[in-house]
C-alpha cells in the first residue's frame, strides 16, 4: 500500500455510502492522529484499537450519521506521496468558507486548520473534510 491515509479515507467514504456503523482499518500512529482530529471536530463518533483475526493491530472507527445521512459529505486527500503539498500558516485553505476542516501535519502535531492558525504553524495539508 503506497498511501495509507488515502486508503483509510476511502474506507470511510465507502462504508458511509453503504450505511455501515463501523469500519476497520490497519493501525498506525498517523492514522490515529488524523482520526483524533476527525473526532474532535465531530465528524466521527470515535475509534478504538483492536486486533483482527490474524493478530494484526487495527482501528475500529465508529461512523456518525445525522437522521440517516452521513455527517461527512466530502473527504478529499490533498497531499499524496507523489505530490506533497506544504503551506505556510497564511496559506492554509479554508474549506467551504470555514464550514469544513483541513487536516494539517505540523511540527507541533496533526491538527485542524483552525488550530494550526492559532498555533501559528504551517505544514503538510493531508486532507480536507466537509
Amino acid at each position: 500500500m503506497n498511501d495509507p491515509i488515502a486508503d483509510m479515507l476511502t474506507r470511510i467514504r465507502n462504508s458511509q455510502l453503504r450505511g455501515k456503523s463501523t469500519v476497520s482499518t490497519p493501525a498506525s500512529k498517523l492514522r490515529a492522529w488524523v482520526l483524533d482530529v476527525l473526532k474532535d471536530e465531530g465528524y466521527i463518533r470515535g475509534y478504538e484499537a483492536s486486533t483482527d483475526v490474524n493478530g494484526h493491530p487495527t482501528l475500529e472507527i465508529s461512523l456518525k450519521y445525522y437522521e440517516g445521512i452521513p455527517v461527512i459529505r466530502e473527504l478529499k486527500r490533498v497531499s499524496t506521496p507523489g505530490r506533497r503539498v506544504y503551506m505556510g500558516v497564511k496559506d492554509i485553505p479554508q474549506v467551504r468558507q470555514g464550514l469544513g476542516v483541513s487536516i494539517v501535519s505540523t511540527p507541533k502535531g496533526v491538527m485542524s486548520d483552525a488550530a494550526a492558525r492559532e498555533a501559528n504553524v504551517g505544514g503538510e495539508v493531508l486532507c480536507t473534510v466537509f
